[in-house]
């Protein structure tokens, strides 16, 4: 593939990363927050995912960052283990993702089931809304996700009832929702402005204006890299206790599904080079490794910002690099313009962010691969809701494989008698497989040894060789007995080679 010269392109780019970099400002602090952690936490983790992950990925129009799907497992984890643990944790997840994309590994991230996936990140954003429905409050997540979604109700009434800052946060948090959502019907060029942005400055206006000093406003200390706080020995030691090492896999695991589906997503959207599954997931290692050393948030690949990257034109990774750029220099220069941001209006994006992840919009996708796929999708959310996420995300791929499972080992064997003709129909439906072998014979023996025996085969998704010997011996020793059998034996070693083939191109792809 023949590069482009950098100046045909860093036009394309300079301006796809200024866009990027306003999209990324005001996810980045209240993913942190909503997180649990100071807004510059998730600053330096975009100054991260731009400049060093952006170098190195294997998907260069990806763009990197904090993502609102870590933000409930990284809340969870800090207040059970405390913030002092969080480096240690998102440290080994880098190294394990980093470990896994050296090793090849990074296509398997890809085998977790849609179902499984989408309901991961529709749970999360429940969680999500439910917690910073609160925040936009200016008052704290209650607890659980259940005890968050139950206590919605009570936090609005009282706050309308005491008609305090609570109120005056939460009109501030509805005027940026509106925002949000009434930028989608502005002119498409002032739509080169991403709608997060608009909202929270026209959010910083409304509060100025009005004089609402008593809500509760982003504090950013004026150099970024104070909150930095290195993993000391004894913390490192730590990492084979049960809890921290369980958050360290469920952190590597989840943000390397994200990425992933995140690049194959980008792929669709643009006609460039193609992503590098295995070199993404080691930049991404890279990436989560670094952010451990420094003790900030853990990166994925984040959709809202690679879909602003590639609509804003982007060409080349410069775009994400950059992204980077101005981000380090926007919070190193002038720091304290962002302590003019009311924290409702930081939690108001992320209730609507958490909303579009928690839209069943993908429903009608799945119902077309069966209802199966509809209700593990179903009982991931719920499970995620009323526990935790790590729980909720090994319900549905214990639920997946169980599914696998029975595919595999159900077959249905139906047969119709017609003495007249002395002809017996035989239907076949499912998997014949090794496992229900035994079940096919049992049927075939039962026939009569004279019979004309007729297999139907239009309804069987997948044989193994084992049955096709069966079925072979089996004419064979019918035929001696008088009987005959008719089957469409190139239908049925057609069957058996084009699963051969599609195994086989699916491994030549993996390599």
């Amino acid at each position: 593939m023949t590069t482009q010269p950098i100046s045909d392109t860093i036009g394309r780019d300079l301006l796809a990363s200024v866009v990027v970099f306003l999209v990324a400002l005001p996810l980045c602090m209240g993913i942190a927050i909503a997180s649990g952690m100071p807004p510059t936490a998730g600053i330096i983790t975009g100054i991260i995912g731009g400049l060093v992950v952006g170098s190195i990925a294997g998907s260069p129009l990806q763009v990197s960052g904090p993502a609102a799907g870590l933000s409930v497992l990284v809340l969870q984890f800090v207040q059970a283990n405390g913030v002092e643990m969080l480096g240690v944790v998102v440290l080994f997840a880098g190294l394990m993702q980093f470990a896994a994309g050296t090793f090849k590994l990074g296509q398997w991230f890809r085998a977790v089931s849609p179902a499984v996936i989408h309901g991961m990140l529709a749970g999360i954003g429940v969680l999500i809304l439910v917690a910073q429905f609160h925040v936009m409050l200016d008052g704290k997540p209650i607890g659980t996700g259940i005890q968050n979604l139950l206590g919605m109700p009570g936090a609005l009434m009282a706050a309308i009832e005491a008609g305090d800052h609570r109120l005056q946060a939460g009109g501030i948090g509805l005027l940026t929702i509106l925002v949000i959502i009434g930028w989608s019907y502005a002119p498409k060029s002032w739509r080169v402005m991403p709608a997060p942005l608009v909202g929270v400055i026209v959010a910083v206006l409304a509060a100025f204006l009005l004089g609402l000093t008593d809500i509760t406003y982003v504090k950013v200390p004026d150099n970024i890299w104070s909150t930095v706080a290195l993993p000391t020995p004894d913390n490192l030691m730590r990492i084979f206790e049960a809890p921290i090492l369980i958050g360290a896999i469920s952190i590597a695991f989840i943000a390397s599904a994200e990425t992933l589906l995140c690049a194959t997503a980008v792929d669709q959207m643009h006609s460039g080079p193609r992503t590098k599954y295995d070199k993404e997931l080691t930049a991404q290692g890279v990436g989560n490794t670094l952010c451990g050393l420094l003790g900030v948030l853990p990166m994925t690949g984040v959709i809202v910002r690679s879909g602003a990257n590639v609509e804003a034109g982007a060409v080349t990774r410069a775009s994400a690099i950059l992204h980077g750029a101005w981000l380090l220099l926007f919070a190193s220069a002038i720091p304290f313009t962002l302590n003019y941001i009311p924290i409702s209006a930081l939690a108001a994006v992320l209730v609507y962010t958490g909303y579009k992840l928690a839209y069943p919009k993908i429903v009608p996708t799945l119902m077309k691969y069966g209802r199966s796929e509809v209700a593990i999708y179903f009982i991931t959310i719920a499970t995620i809701v009323a526990t935790n996420l790590l729980a909720g995300v090994v319900t549905g791929l214990v639920l997946s494989l169980l599914k696998l499972l029975y595919a595999f080992s159900h077959l249905e064997v139906r047969t119709v008698e017609d003495p007249a003709n002395n002809r017996v129909d035989v239907h076949l439906k499912g998997a014949a497989t090794l496992i229900r072998l035994p079940l096919l014979a049992s049927e075939l023996e039962q026939l009569k040894p004279n019979s004309n025996v007729h297999i139907h085969i239009g309804d069987l998704d997948y044989i193994d060789h084992a049955c096709i010997d069966l079925l072979t011996n089996w004419d064979r020793q019918h035929k001696i007995s008088g009987g005959s059998l008719d089957i469409e034996w190139d239908g049925l070693t057609q069957k058996y080679q084009n699963r051969s083939s599609l195994k086989a191109r699916a491994e030549a792809t993996g390599r």
